[in-house]
């Protein structure tokens, strides 16, 4: 992957686009060549367009990059891969003009995860989905191509029950404890959240139960069979700032001890991307752990956390961890679009 491809962000004031620009910075392989945001954006430079609150600087080339509008026009030709942070209503809307004109889209936006002809990847977990680009283009005559990455809770689950499988994954419970920048930084109200915890967060469940049992489920060259699982999930909304945590009870065929799944775990392969971490999972055998404050950033935040296993009467529970706003989201599409070009599609 040593050839230089050049990007361009969709949505690149937001908190995620801001993510995307954090990770963008001197990144081995991409360079940064455009940016867009709203009408209202459009045309002036980057830190005046952005409330940055992103922990480090705003790189120095791209504070003074003048922001254009989200539309194929203010894209360069020669972009050759765009990560996308609209909000999903706006995402239904551009992405496909990006499409129609040729360019290949890494998408954190909600919209189209579950459709029939859409690619939704984790890497590590099922980078053979990425073949259904060929369907994708087939159907909708696109010349360009849209993969999407996972809602940032199914992305903390969703590894973790890959390493399970082999144990006969039969159903899922899981209660999410998610950060308040899962939100957007006008999502939850300081009055609403501080000294509280909101136990609804609309869409969440729905993705959640849906979204996993595509990620797991089988690619036959046509289409993805749903794996046959039962998800349910409640998803809660507490005052941490980054960092999802989740207490997940699963039911298995077989009868694993509590050693041979957290071996199964820390064993779970990885993949040779430039920003996947060296070890997928890691597991403590301290039950007090995974904590978002101390555990969030691990491997650069790209990681997700396990512990505290322990045997039910039908399988298994534990709790885990991943940054919502890096592994669950920048860096899941930033892991996708290192994915496309090392499969030839960008």
């Amino acid at each position: 992957m040593s050839t230089t491809v050049r990007v361009g962000i969709l949505g690149a004031t937001g908190a995620v686009g801001q993510r995307f620009i954090q990770l963008l910075d001197d990144h081995p392989t991409f360079e940064l060549a455009a940016l867009t945001a709203s009408d209202e954006s459009a045309g002036t430079p980057y830190r005046e367009a952005a409330k940055w609150r992103v922990n480090t600087p705003i790189p120095e080339d791209v504070a003074s990059t003048t922001v254009g509008r989200t539309h194929p026009d203010d894209v360069p030709e020669d972009v050759d891969l765009l990560f996308s942070s609209l909000p999903s209503s706006v995402a239904a809307e551009v992405e496909p003009l990006f499409l129609e004109e040729g360019y290949v889209v890494s998408s954190n936006s909600s919209n189209d995860r579950m459709a029939d002809d859409v690619p939704l990847t984790i890497p590590e977990i099922n980078p053979g989905h990425l073949d259904l680009i060929e369907v994708q283009r087939d159907e909708r005559g696109w010349d360009g191509a849209l993969l999407k990455n996972p809602n940032c809770s199914t992305i903390t689950m969703t590894p973790t029950l890959a390493a399970l499988d082999e144990f006969g994954l039969e159903s899922v419970t899981v209660a999410t404890l998610q950060a308040v920048s899962g939100a957007g930084y006008s999502g939850v109200t300081s009055m609403e959240i501080i000294d509280n915890a909101v136990p609804h967060i609309g869409g969440e469940e729905r993705k959640m139960e849906s979204e996993s049992r595509k990620l797991l489920g089988s690619f036959d060259g046509a289409e993805i069979e749903l794996h046959g699982m039962d998800v349910a999930a409640s998803c809660n909304r507490i005052p941490t700032l980054d960092g999802h945590l989740e207490n997940v009870f699963a039911d298995l065929a077989d009868d694993p001890s509590v050693d041979e799944v957290a071996e199964a775990m820390r064993d779970y392969p990885g993949i040779d991307l430039p920003s996947a971490p060296e070890q997928l999972i890691h597991v403590f055998d301290d039950p007090s752990r995974p904590q978002p404050r101390l555990d969030r950033d691990r491997e650069d935040g790209m990681a997700i956390s396990a512990g505290g296993i322990q045997q039910t009467s039908q399988g298994v529970k534990y709790n885990c961890l991943a940054h919502n706003t890096v592994r669950g989201a920048a860096g899941a599409s930033l892991l996708n679009g290192e994915l496309l070009v090392q499969e030839g599609w960008v």
